[in-house]
């Protein structure tokens, strides 16, 4: 059970139930088979189902599109139940609160219809295909083209190029791919496209085929992999709005909530973090007493608990923020750097308290303590996040 913060202004009733909903699914039916995923490096897409099934997926969308017709609260409770049960490895949150808002936000009513309500169900499992090999954080710099064609089966385009690091790559049938449709215009020239990659039939399509998966220091059990785009034929309908060149324009427009999605993530980690060593603590006998009973002890996990309560109420700040409509990409940016870069302190804090034990992989704080570190490189470094944040000051 998470160590006690301070009350959240942003959570409703609704919100609460919906956590212990999850918590309870989550403790009951994901936790017992972590080793499983962790081993299978994924977890299978009948989990996805399942999530489906409990309104666990898409829970901010609207009714009408399939979805729970909550809000980002809802998808926020979610991903801090998530973290807090220590399961890394379901990309749900991105599925539910990155890929999804791109087809809401900006897609066609045509779009929306066809692709929301089997995101909804765990029937699409999504995926968006931004870094490349030579362009991490830099999205101006992607190469991946798409030319438009027409031939007798109608306008499409002909989409090539590779992406990495690809979360939920393994698993996702429908992938939003940023691409460029004009190759030499910059950021006017990038689109978003989205990649239906397999067939009715569950068949990969012609020029379409996934990497490896990658094997991480952390995250053992999400699915993180290579994309590959040789001549694949996107139909033209498929382009997310109807204007060519708004792909950067799209990007900026979500990257704030994808950017408080990771500082929600980290805040649910160390509150497991803390509440784990805290127990530990208490039972784990050294010269005949508890480790607990040092003051060393105690001291190092006041400090950890300040540090979380500071990043419960940064993260809470944001949250209304955003909830209203009102945060920055500043704002975001700077959540998301400076809870990461928390988490890992406060990981290592709390690795150190378990003795040789903590470096152990059976003990959820050595999984925590790896899964921690990416934290602040994906969804843009921290040092992109401070130059965001500068650039308002």
């Amino acid at each position: 059970m998470p160590i006690a913060t301070f009350p959240s202004p942003w959570l409703t009733d609704e919100h609460r139930m919906l956590q212990d909903a999850a918590c309870r699914f989550m403790t009951e039916r994901w936790v017992p088979r972590a080793a499983e995923f962790r081993e299978a490096g994924l977890m299978p897409r009948s989990t996805w189902r399942e999530a489906g099934e409990q309104g666990f997926l898409c829970a901010a969308m609207p009714e009408e599109y399939g979805g729970g017709g909550g809000d980002f609260g809802h998808e926020a409770v979610l991903m801090l139940a998530q973290f807090r049960a220590n399961l890394s490895g379901f990309g749900g949150g991105l599925h539910s609160a990155i890929v999804a808002p791109y087809i809401l936000h900006h897609g066609t009513e045509v779009q929306k219809q066809r692709w929301l309500p089997k995101m909804a169900t765990g029937e699409l499992i999504g995926a968006i295909a931004m870094t490349e090999p030579g362009a991490g954080s830099d999205l101006q710099g992607v190469r991946t083209l798409a030319r438009r064609a027409h031939d007798s089966d109608g306008d499409h385009y002909v989409l090539n190029g590779s992406k990495t690091f690809i979360t939920n790559g393994q698993n996702a049938n429908l992938v939003v791919v940023v691409c460029k449709t004009e190759k030499e215009a910059g950021a006017k020239g990038i689109s978003l496209l989205a990649v239906e990659v397999e067939d009715e039939a569950g068949n990969l399509k012609p020029g379409f085929r996934r990497g490896r998966n990658l094997d991480k220091i952390g995250m053992k059990a999400q699915d993180t992999s290579e994309l590959y785009f040789d001549d694949l034929r996107v139909p033209c309908e498929h382009l997310i709005g109807e204007v060519e060149g708004r792909g950067f324009y799209q990007l900026m427009q979500e990257l704030p909530q994808e950017r408080l999605i990771i500082a929600i993530q980290g805040l649910g980690a160390m509150e497991r973090a803390l509440a784990d060593t805290v127990a530990y603590t208490k039972e784990r006998q050294a010269f005949g007493k508890p480790i607990w009973s040092f003051q060393n002890t105690r001291f190092k996990l006041a400090e950890v608990q300040a540090t979380v309560l500071a990043a419960s109420a940064f993260v809470d700040a944001a949250m209304v923020a955003h909830l209203k409509g009102e945060l920055g990409v500043e704002r975001a940016a700077l959540a998301k750097y400076w809870v990461s870069e928390q988490q890992g302190k406060v990981m290592d804090e709390c690795l150190q308290l378990f003795g040789g034990y903590g470096y152990m992989m059976e003990y959820p704080i050595a999984e925590l303590y790896a899964d921690a570190r990416v934290q602040r490189i994906y969804g843009g470094t921290n040092e992109i996040m401070k130059e965001l944040a500068s650039r308002a000051m």
